[in-house]
């Protein structure tokens, strides 16, 4: 008989196989609910803990009280030299690896890779002389290509890239699973009662994702019936000196929920005397500081970073360093999170009997 793994688990619970992690060790980042259906589902399969592993992970994890035993360095490859602290989803990895790293007791230090002063081999250079073998690169928002001017120091160091998966060179990398994610909120968006949603999103953004936005929305598109299925707008950024053209767009395809990472869009629909959520919803596929009141998909990226960090102790612990010839990907789980953008929940028919069946009994006694 096959042994039962976590992937096992994940594709038979319909969830993340970083959800099942978390779950079997009773993280209270899991629901309670979530966490009581898995290891439910884990006992009935026959799931048994390799101990070698678990014992080895929770080496990994465990706090270290003796103090600082290894410093990384911990890569900003934003075009902000700041961006670790005023962007709005950058200092989330930041904060993720961090405590991780507090955790295996190491400590970071920062550097910005387009710091006009670290040219060439600088940073290399840097490193060596401080002994720092491992490095995290958190920040790539726009591109997915790494200064070509620090070639040497990928070729001499264990990396771990955050968010996106790089190209000449990949390396291994950490990031949500957009493609699942966008599948959930579409299975959130059917459960409200919403029909014909539409995908709101900057070409360039679901490009350096490898089109994992756009192809989960295409697989939940084929749920709907053929006319419900809207065509991208891809157009962001172009539309922002020309919002005519975005409630154009809305004015012809009437979606009734939008998909979206850009809160531009709400303004552009209420500009154009649309509300939400009484006339169209919206959901974020990022759910970020300052937009607390959005329904939409938190992508835990605190998370995401915390996943970087153990990737990269697994390296440095097989001597992995330089460019990998097989990259390793950790794709992270998102988790849906109501908000007032969408429609409330409806109660069904049989609750409502059942509530109304409890209130006449009350009202008896």
């Amino acid at each position: 008989m096959a042994r039962v793994t976590m992937s096992t688990i994940a594709a038979r619970a319909g969830v993340s196989k970083n959800t099942v992690s978390l779950a079997l060790r009773n993280d209270p980042q899991i629901p309670k609910a979530t966490r009581t259906r898995i290891e439910r589902l884990a006992q009935k399969l026959g799931y048994v803990k390799n101990p070698v592993v678990a014992q080895l992970m929770t080496e990994l994890r465990k706090a270290r009280p003796t103090g600082y035993q290894r410093t990384f360095a911990l890569l900003n490859a934003n075009h902000d030299a700041r961006a670790f602290t005023r962007h709005p989803t950058i200092p989330a990895y930041v904060a993720g690896c961090r405590r991780r790293a507090q955790q295996h007791g190491c400590n970071f230090d920062e550097f910005w890779l387009h710091d006009p002063e670290l040219e060439g081999e600088k940073l290399g250079r840097i490193l060596r002389a401080r002994g720092i073998q491992g490095a995290i690169v958190v920040g790539l928002m726009k591109e997915n290509r790494l200064p070509e001017r620090h070639l040497a120091l990928w070729r001499e160091h264990a990396v771990v890239v955050t968010g996106v998966r790089t190209r000449e060179p990949t390396f291994a990398f950490a990031c949500v699973d957009h493609h699942a994610l966008v599948l959930e909120a579409m299975n959130q968006a059917r459960r409200l009662g919403y029909v014909r949603p539409a995908l709101v999103l900057e070409e360039s953004i679901d490009q350096l994702v490898d089109g994992r936005f756009s192809s989960g929305f295409w697989v939940g598109q084929q749920r709907l019936k053929a006319l419900n299925r809207l065509p991208a707008y891809t157009s962001v950024e172009a539309t922002r000196a020309a919002p005519r053209r975005f409630q154009t767009w809305v004015r012809k395809h009437r979606p009734d929920v939008i998909f979206t990472l850009h809160t531009v869009v709400r303004e552009w629909l209420e500009a154009d005397g649309w509300r939400s959520p009484r006339d169209i919803g919206l959901i974020q596929l990022e759910r970020r500081r300052g937009c607390e009141d959005w329904a939409g998909m938190e992508q835990h990226n605190d998370l995401t970073g915390e996943a970087a960090l153990d990737m990269l102790v697994s390296q440095l612990y097989t001597g992995e360093i330089g460019l990998p010839a097989f990259p390793r990907a950790t794709l992270i789980g998102a988790t849906w999170m109501t908000g007032k953008t969408v429609r409330p929940q409806e109660v069904p028919p049989e609750a409502k009997s059942t509530n109304r069946a409890a209130t006449r009994s009350a009202d008896v006694a």
